[in-house]
């Protein structure tokens, strides 16, 4: 409700009156956050929007009258600048206080300890007053150990309060969770801090002994070697110390054999010798990768009788003159392991390092085993045998599986079912075949040939089809480079060979001239001169002017005639 005093009158009840137009009577906003932190701002106007008639000092009056000192001899007390504000959680960011301690674990079940002392750290972070508490790990303790409390807020009392710094101290109990740890010490940083924060830090403690654990820990080895050699010594000092060589194994000469590359493995803890075979993709051979596994291999061996169980018992020292050793490896040199010679060809730097450190020698240069590259030999195609058309025949020298040859799907399209007609006469010394006629058909679609005999009555031949669909090579074309018959070989008179057959063109159909002259700039002029001068002799005027375009449409006109 909004209410305006009348002039003149002391602002009392009753002399105030109620504005029926006003709507609005929200307050204005007088708390803002900063930074994370809320500051309060004094409001501008009144309930609803109205001017405050009460005079306001801003926050700057307000803070130069807080700071406001008497005057003294010597003029006004200069102001203090005021501190910038930090937050805690920028001020101790990455600030951690660390404390050592231990709390005694109860074994009630063991016969052997009644507790044991398990050492943890205890972390407090300053930036939230949080705390956390880690084991550090034990080799073989057999309990999980690390994050024994994850990071929280830890209370100290039944309020709730929880645990700040200043509770924090070297030489105290703290329980967490109904389990005491007792703090023994702190890293420098923990002691600086709260040094500086007027805490006196208690002595530091020692952490007690666990006896049990005590008592599984074991003297240290001592023992007096009776010899220059040890194979304790020797394991302990080359364990894990292996000698690579890259190498090849030539198996070259047994039936089916093959050079196979193979890694000598030769561990020094114990002197023994692997081998290893190296798989290539796709190189066929089954996935072991052991040729031998790993043992002591001979050198040279005695004399043995033919009685001794080599299948069941190991070679000894007894049966065995000398054994092999890093020396009679060596880049380069052949070794023979089991009967099979293997050429060492590389090895790795390790063993460059070891052999130039303890025998002496500084080089090993790598043998170079690439293979030369083999010359491609030439393929030869065979002789055509006769059988279906070539490039069938040939499909079988290329592939395994033959396959169709590739066809000219654009000229099948536009030259479906366009076929030319040619009569022709077999030409042949044999008197029985004079005076036989056959039809020729050249198929534009793919180029092919059939051939058919019409029959006649009483000649005692009989006819039909002669040829079937095929193409024709030329005479003296090659398989190399085929050359096929096509529709500007057959002109009036030209003879055709077919399959050791020679056939003489007589007569052509009237779409044939009508193709050619469709397509004029694909034929000679001779082949259309011929035509036409056989199914059109009386058009003399005609066939000179054909010739005349034939010598205009040809990019030279030498190899063309003018009839």
């Amino acid at each position: 409700m909004s209410s305006h005093p009348v002039h003149g009158l002391p602002f009392l009840p009753g002399n105030t009156y109620r504005d029926p137009t006003k709507s609005a009577y929200h307050r204005s906003q007088t708390l803002t956050y900063r930074n994370g932190f809320s500051r309060p701002v004094l409001p501008t106007v009144g309930i609803g929007g109205d001017p405050i008639t009460v005079n306001q000092l801003s926050q700057a009056e307000l803070d130069e009258l807080a700071n406001k000192r008497p005057t003294l001899i010597y003029g006004q007390v200069k102001q203090v600048p005021p501190s910038t504000f930090i937050p805690s959680h920028v001020a101790f960011d990455k600030k951690v206080l660390k404390f050592n301690a231990y709390f005694k674990e109860l074994v009630p079940i063991s016969q052997d300890e009644d507790y044991r002392v398990r050492k943890v750290c205890l972390y407090y972070y300053l930036e939230d007053d949080s705390l956390s508490v880690v084991e550090p790990p034990v080799e073989n303790s057999g309990i999980p150990q690390g994050t024994f409390l994850k990071r929280q807020r830890h209370p100290k009392n039944d309020n709730g309060d929880p645990y700040h710094w200043k509770d924090l101290n070297v030489g105290i109990n703290i329980t967490f969770y109904g389990r005491t740890f007792r703090t023994v010490g702190c890293d420098p940083f923990t002691q600086d801090f709260l040094e500086s924060e007027g805490i006196e830090l208690n002595p530091p403690e020692e952490i007690p002994p666990d006896y049990y654990t005590r008592s599984r820990k074991q003297p240290d080895y001592t023992s007096v070697t009776k010899s220059d050699f040890d194979k304790l010594q020797q394991f302990l000092t080359m364990d894990r110390k292996v000698l690579r060589f890259f190498s090849l194994w030539d198996d070259s000469e047994s039936m089916f054999g093959e050079t196979l590359p193979v890694i000598v493995h030769y561990y020094l803890m114990d002197d023994t010798v692997e081998v290893r075979e190296v798989h290539e993709r796709n190189d066929g051979r089954d996935p072991f990768p052991v040729v031998m596994k790993r043992q002591r291999v001979p050198k040279s061996v005695k004399d043995l009788k033919d009685t001794f169980p080599k299948c069941v018992l190991e070679m000894s020292d007894k049966e065995v003159i000398e054994w092999y050793s890093p020396k009679d490896f060596i880049v380069g040199n052949y070794i023979t392991i089991m009967g099979r010679r293997i050429f060492l060809y590389d090895c790795d730097a390790y063993t460059k390092d070891f052999y130039r450190e303890n025998l002496g020698i500084s080089e090993l240069k790598p043998v170079d085993v690439k293979k030369k590259e083999e010359e491609e030999v030439k393929r030869e195609i065979p002789p055509y045998n006769g059988f279906g058309l070539l490039e069938d025949s040939l499909q079988n020298c290329l592939t395994l599986v033959p396959k169709p040859p590739k066809t000219d799907v654009i000229k099948m399209l536009e030259n479906d079912h366009k076929v030319l007609r040619y009569a022709a006469v077999l030409d042949s010394m044999n008197p029985v075949d004079k005076g036989r006629r056959f039809i020729l058909h050249y198929y534009l679609s793919n180029d092919m040939i059939s051939i058919f005999e019409p029959q006649i009555r009483n000649s005692g031949i009989i006819g039909g089809k002669f040829l079937e669909r095929i193409k024709v090579l030329k005479p003296g074309s090659t398989i190399d480079n085929p050359v096929y018959y096509g529709p500007a070989d057959f002109t009036i008179g030209a003879v055709v060979e077919v399959f050791r057959y020679r056939f003489t063109i007589t007569d052509a159909d009237e779409y044939v001239l009508n193709y050619m002259k469709a397509h004029k700039d694909q034929f000679p002029c001779e082949v259309m001169n011929s035509l036409e001068r056989h199914l059109h002799p009386q058009a003399q005027d005609g066939e000179r002017a054909l010739g005349r375009t034939c010598l205009q449409d040809s990019p030279t006109g030498r190899n063309h005639t003018l009839v």
